[in-house]
C-alpha cells in the first residue's frame, strides 16, 4: 500500500499564505529546491485542490531551457506524475495524465493508495484538510521557513489532534528546517 503524504512550505507561526494570500516567500533555494524535488520524486500521483492546481500548472509548459537545475529537474517531476484535481468550479484541466474530480471521496481515495506502486501526495490545505480528518494522510513533510506571517492560512486543520513520530529532519544554510513525521 502507498502513503499519502502531506509537504508544504509553511512559515514558523503555521502559515502556508500570509493574510493576503502571498505565498512569494516560498521560493525555495537551490539546496532547498533539490532535497524537496528528492523527496517528491517517488510520488506517482499529486491530488489537488483547485488553487494548488492552479498555482502548480505552470511548470506543464514552463520554459525550463535557462532555469536552474531544481526548477528544470521539478518540471521533469511534474510532466511525469499523474494528477487528480478536485474541484466543483473547473471546467477541465490544461495539463498531461490529469483527470478532474468534483468531489472528494474517502473510499476512492484510499482504494487509490491501495493499489498504488508509488507513493501519494496530497496538495492544498483545505484538501489535506479533508485527508487528514479521514485519516487517510500517512506522513507530513513540513519545511518550516524562518518567517513569522502572524495569520493566513493555517497549514494543518483546527481542531484536529495527531499523535506524530519524528523519522526525518534537515537544516538548510537559508534557514529553512525540513521535518518529516509519521501519523500514528
Amino acid at each position: 500500500m502507498a502513503k499519502l503524504i502531506y509537504s508544504t512550505t509553511t512559515s514558523l507561526d503555521g502559515f502556508i499564505e500570509d493574510a493576503s494570500g502571498s505565498i512569494d516567500w516560498t521560493a525555495p533555494d537551490d539546496e532547498v529546491h533539490a532535497y524537496i524535488n528528492e523527496r517528491l520524486r517517488p510520488v506517482g500521483t499529486y491530488l489537488l485542490g483547485r488553487r494548488s492546481y492552479e498555482t502548480m500548472v505552470v511548470w506543464e509548459t514552463m520554459s525550463t531551457a535557462d532555469a536552474p537545475p531544481g526548477m528544470r529537474d521539478y518540471a521533469a517531476i511534474w510532466r511525469a506524475t499523474e494528477k487528480v484535481v478536485y474541484s466543483t468550479t473547473l471546467r477541465d484541466v490544461a495539463s498531461a495524465d490529469t483527470r478532474l474530480e468534483r468531489h472528494f471521496d474517502v473510499d476512492t481515495v484510499r482504494a487509490m493508495k491501495d493499489a498504488a506502486a508509488r507513493d501519494l501526495a496530497v496538495g492544498g490545505a483545505a484538501l489535506a484538510a479533508e485527508a487528514i480528518r479521514a485519516g487517510l494522510v500517512d506522513e507530513l513533510y513540513a519545511y518550516l521557513a524562518p518567517v513569522v506571517l502572524g495569520g493566513g492560512k493555517p497549514w494543518l486543520p483546527e481542531q484536529v489532534r495527531l499523535r506524530l513520530d519524528l523519522l526525518d529532519e534537515r537544516r538548510f544554510a537559508n534557514g529553512v528546517v525540513y521535518l518529516r513525521y509519521a501519523i500514528r
